[in-house]
């Protein structure tokens, strides 16, 4: 029977996971059990923010929004209210980035909420 080295495989699987673990600090970089341990973390928390992230992005938005028209006199949910009356379809990423970098136009819109 003819025995089968495995060391090419086993060399080429730890290669693998050493690959993404580039940029690591101390031995996570380089000792394969360490690296495993925290690419498995570090996937798993890329895995859960990238859910996060569309949370978090959505409360600035609505901060930005919420602050802008504050200043104008109006609160937020009656703002928000006020345009599905009037059919204005502007989501909060867009309506944000009014706030951010177009504040006229952003005066204007609650200016015809307010008629």
């Amino acid at each position: 029977m003819v025995r089968v080295k495995r060391g090419k495989t086993a060399h080429k699987r730890r290669k693998h996971i050493l690959k993404y673990a580039k940029g690591f600090r101390w031995g996570r970089k380089s000792k394969y059990r360490l690296a495993k341990d925290a690419l498995y973390h570090a996937w798993e928390y890329a895995y859960r923010d990238r859910r996060t992230k569309k949370r978090e992005f959505r409360k600035l938005w609505q901060t930005r929004i919420n602050a802008a028209c504050r200043k104008s006199g109006i609160s937020y949910s009656k703002f928000i209210a006020s345009l599905k009356k009037n059919k204005i379809e502007l989501d909060r990423k867009i309506l944000s980035n009014l706030v951010q970098n177009y504040p006229p136009i952003f005066e204007k819109i609650i200016q015809k909420i307010k008629e």
